[in-house]
């Protein structure tokens, strides 16, 4: 289990395709000291296993096909940066909301707005997806906990769109990010059209799923 708070972004130094999937080796200094063989990272929302690595300088994970097709780390090229993090200690200080690592979907930057000291990013969700957030409740995006300042299920385009696109009919949502959050994460780099991984509240999904019989169709 996660808690949605980075500790460092790593890079991509290197990537291998194999017949089951795709290996990828990280750069990282605070993440890649202390490690050992099987331990799970958050790899910008993608919960990997330790295979290789060198003390205080880089692991190696190995995505499965599924997680290759289900998320855009196959995508990514050397020199990309990625956000990390390691699983929750038993012991640890719960400073996010409960991160599993199991990426849902991809979603997409639809825009991002400078407002003094903070940064409102809107997310275009995949279709579907606007039936698990709620305003201020909580959202993994890219491994990153965050709050959901606001919340449109379809409808007209939002506030803070500035690449011109239309997403009419689709869930978008806006979260408010601060300087810190901005400048120690990918955040910093992403532009209008950059995918994100998507991980909703898993409350909401065991809500869904103990409401279903009872109620005919949840998704009215």
């Amino acid at each position: 289990m996660f808690t949605g708070i980075v500790e460092e972004t790593g890079e991509i130094v290197g990537r291998s395709r194999t017949e089951d999937g795709l290996r990828l080796r990280i750069a990282a200094d605070e993440v890649a000291t202390g490690l050992e063989h099987g331990q799970s990272i958050s790899v910008s929302g993608a919960c990997l296993t330790v295979e290789r690595f060198e003390e205080g300088a880089w692991f190696e994970v190995f995505l499965a096909s599924e997680t290759v097709e289900r998320t855009y780390l196959g995508e990514l090229s050397e020199g990309e940066a990625v956000n990390l993090e390691r699983a929750m200690p038993a012991d640890g200080r719960f400073d996010g909301h409960v991160v599993q690592g199991h990426v849902d979907a991809v979603a997409t930057v639809s825009g991002i707005e400078s407002v003094e000291e903070d940064w409102f990013f809107e997310f275009q969700l995949p279709e579907g997806y606007d039936r698990y957030v709620v305003e201020k409740g909580s959202i993994t995006l890219d491994g990153i906990s965050l709050t959901v300042a606001d919340l449109a299920e379809g409808g007209a385009p939002q506030a803070h769109r500035n690449d011109g696109g239309d997403t009419a009919g689709a869930g978008r949502v806006t979260v408010a990010i601060i300087p810190t959050t901005y400048e120690l994460t990918t955040l910093s780099a992403k532009e209008p059209g950059d995918p994100v991984h998507l991980e909703v509240d898993v409350l909401a999904k065991y809500v869904e799923r103990l409401l279903e019989g009872y109620v005919p169709d949840l998704s009215l």
